[in-house]
């Protein structure tokens, strides 16, 4: 498998979990319906790793334009593959919330409420005011990344891609997914990763789907700058603390 493959898998995996146990807490008539936040939470911490444990071998699993972003700025990881490596990630947070829309699509034509079927999709927040929200997913991808620099080694091959296990271990990136969103997620839905968010919420606004509202693209800033904001700072202060 491919590095480009490999994070289109992995990314898919994660989005098709992830946007998954969404549906089921919040879509009409699941057998998870009204489940709650840690329902939500701890599913996506196994949906991350799943993702990382397809994709690590090949690509050292970054499966988010953050992840990629901050491993170039930190000099481990060549820039000349992180157009690549974002496309890949982008494709495949797209291809699993189509899966997750064909998974569940008895069940969002059931669910009347449209800003519901949105959320599978897409993050929202939940007091509305852009820079509070921007801040918020800066912080909560600031910790995943920084934190992310201090529990794995990745080891490089010729061309700074990490390889083996890579720069994303499964288990304790994992877990530290699950503590952001717990922790930190309740400001904005904790995107922490822009292809997560920008992917399906472009599958959301093409897919004919009943009771659709628009996708909210006046938000969908929020969750791409913000991440990509704060992996930045944490690449910066991990390299000035070197």
């Amino acid at each position: 498998m491919t590095p480009f493959t490999s994070e289109l898998i992995g990314t898919m995996f994660v989005i098709l979990l992830g946007n998954g146990v969404v549906a089921n807490v919040l879509l009409k008539g699941t057998k998870g319906y009204n489940s709650g936040w840690l329902v939500i939470t701890t599913g996506w911490a196994l949906a991350v790793f799943a993702g990382v444990v397809v994709a690590a071998p090949y690509s050292g699993a970054h499966l988010n334009p953050a992840v990629t972003i901050a491993l170039a700025l930190a000099g481990k990881f060549n820039w000349d593959q992180v157009g690549m490596f974002i496309l890949a990630q982008l494709l495949g947070a797209m291809l699993g919330a189509l899966l997750v829309w064909l998974l569940y699509k008895r069940h969002f034509d059931d669910t009347e409420d449209p800003l519901l079927q949105l959320a599978v999709f897409s993050t929202s927040p939940a007091i509305r005011h852009p820079w509070a929200n921007l801040f918020s997913e800066a912080v909560g991808t600031f910790v995943l990344i920084f934190v992310i620099f201090y529990v794995t080694n990745p080891e490089m091959g010729p061309d700074k891609t990490p390889i083996g296990m890579g720069s994303l271990g499964a288990i304790p990136v994992s877990f530290l997914v699950w503590g952001i969103g717990l922790s930190l997620g309740g400001p904005t839905g904790y995107a922490i990763n822009p292809a997560r968010d920008f992917g399906p919420r472009l599958v959301h606004a093409i897919i004919p789907m009943k009771n659709k509202c628009h996708s909210d693209w006046h938000y969908a800033w929020v969750p791409v700058a913000g991440p990509i904001l704060g992996a930045s700072i944490a690449a910066i202060l991990y390299l000035q603390l070197q």
